[in-house]
């Protein structure tokens, strides 16, 4: 069994990729890129990734990414890994059909679910209206936990406006009572000092996960900040270079390791990266909002469902339409806080065909 073609299709303007690979004997599977600037991920697959996948074996799917990473070393960075998550996603949903086995039956899980926690994308909410939003959430999807923005993205120090993080995390901690979990994510907001001043207010909340206080492309200055507080302090969405996890683990930057399987560059990097935490004894607990509609929340879900060191709760968009996906079916459905494994072999999800012929096709061949 040989790769024999490699298909990208896109939409640019819903910001979504899928990538289909087939191979010489007729068996096939789907995967996804990263969403944003898909059209250029896709450039990238077919120039930079698929001439170097044509023709190989589809079922070791983690020493092809290891060999594409290494022939690509001239262009370490965002976009080969987010070109290499499609062709690296696409090949265990192969595997898997091949098999006959779910990708977490592959890697050995057993979970059927896995629990979620509501996260809020807006930072332009004052405390009452993210109160009635994650009331109005928690009825619809039974969320158990909760995750808002705090600071400007890449803030300088700098709230939305004075004083609203301190306002939110307060008046949802009232409507919620002091039982259920709350993460606050700053977005690479703040210096180090202002990072611990806010912090500990924080704490004083009962915040018990800060996600990306500092740029977070300043390891020294994350690990400040998680040196001085109790809180856990969470990080590593961004990154895609393996060796970056390696010394954000090593140095104790982070206490929450938060791979994205699609900005890494697919689940076998995104396992290698959960192996790397293990080692430290420290939880994963992956970025993959999922309301983009991308098959991020597919790939995610059945990542936590195997890993050892899953955290207690998986990312889960609360804005409208984050339930909902015209890319794949059938979606998966927030209930009573959880998620369920979706039945069949590979991702256990159908690609919409109509989706597909409406996209922006390119394919690379054998």
């Amino acid at each position: 069994m040989k790769i024999a073609s490699i298909e990208s299709f896109t939409d640019a303007k819903a910001r979504l990729g899928v990538v289909r690979v087939r191979t010489d004997d007729g068996a096939e599977g789907y995967g996804g890129m990263a969403h944003n600037n898909t059209d250029i991920s896709a450039a990238i697959l077919h120039r930079q990734v698929a001439p170097l996948a044509l023709g190989a074996d589809p079922q070791d799917a983690d020493a092809l990414s290891r060999q594409i990473i290494e022939e690509n070393y001239k262009f370490p960075g965002s976009y080969v890994c987010r070109a290499l998550a499609g062709l690296d996603t696409a090949l265990w949903d192969l595997r898997g059909k091949v098999e006959g086995r779910s990708v977490s039956s592959l890697l050995g899980g057993r979970r059927r679910r896995v629990a979620v926690y509501g996260s809020s994308m807006r930072r332009d909410t004052t405390g009452e209206q993210e109160v009635e939003r994650i009331l109005a959430a928690r009825q619809w999807g039974g969320f158990r936990a909760f995750k808002l923005k705090i600071g400007k993205r890449l803030g300088h120090d700098e709230d939305t406006w004075p004083g609203r993080g301190e306002q939110v995390i307060g008046a949802v901690r009232a409507a919620v009572g002091d039982d259920v979990p709350l993460l606050v994510d700053a977005n690479s907001c703040y210096s180090p000092a202002k990072a611990i001043e806010v912090g500990r207010m924080l704490e004083q909340l009962g915040v018990c996960h800060f996600e990306e206080p500092c740029p977070y492309w300043e390891l020294e200055q994350t690990a400040e900040v998680a040196a001085a507080l109790e809180m856990p302090v969470a990080g590593g969405e961004q990154d895609c270079d393996l060796a970056q996890f390696r010394r954000m683990i090593a140095m104790r930057a982070v206490d929450i390791v938060q791979p994205d399987v699609c900005y890494v560059g697919g689940l076998s990097r995104a396992l290698r990266a959960a192996k790397l935490a293990a080692e430290a004894h420290l939880p994963v607990t992956p970025h993959s909002p999922g309301g983009d509609g991308s098959m991020i929340r597919v790939f995610t879900l059945h990542y936590l469902a195997a890993i050892p060191n899953a955290g207690p709760f998986m990312e889960y968009s609360i804005e409208p339409g984050g339930q909902k996906t015209d890319l794949y079916t059938p979606p998966l459905l927030a209930r009573d806080g959880e998620l369920e494994l979706p039945e069949g072999p590979g991702w256990g999800v159908t690609v919409n065909a109509e989706w597909l012929a409406k996209a922006q096709r390119m394919v690379s061949e054998a």
